[in-house]
């Protein structure tokens, strides 16, 4: 079974979350609400397109768009700390704490 992409997680927010402070639990979701629209204006101007409306460039905008936002949800996604990436990550050795 193939691996969803992280654009296509849709992350939702989470309770104790700070929503003063933009956490990624937050601009992931902020992220996954903005790919969602931009997909279906994409849609909306292929539609415009097929009728004939010259809409190319906005077309094109919103394809470039739609993919700067799938770029800045791979960057988003969580990457769970392990043993292996936590002193890169803090920058000296130690054992990743974890929620178990």
């Amino acid at each position: 079974m193939a691996e969803k992409e992280p654009e296509d997680i849709v992350l939702a927010r989470e309770d104790e979350d700070d929503y003063d402070l933009l956490t990624y639990g937050e601009a992931g979701a902020r992220i996954t609400e903005e790919v969602a629209a931009e997909r279906s204006r994409l849609e909306e101007w292929d539609a415009r397109l097929e009728a004939g409306e010259d809409v190319a460039q906005d077309r094109a905008k919103s394809a470039h768009r739609l993919e700067l936002l799938r770029d800045a949800a791979r960057r988003n996604a969580r990457q769970p700390i392990t043993d292996q990436n936590f002193e890169k990550f803090f920058g000296y050795p130690g054992s990743a704490k974890r929620n178990t």
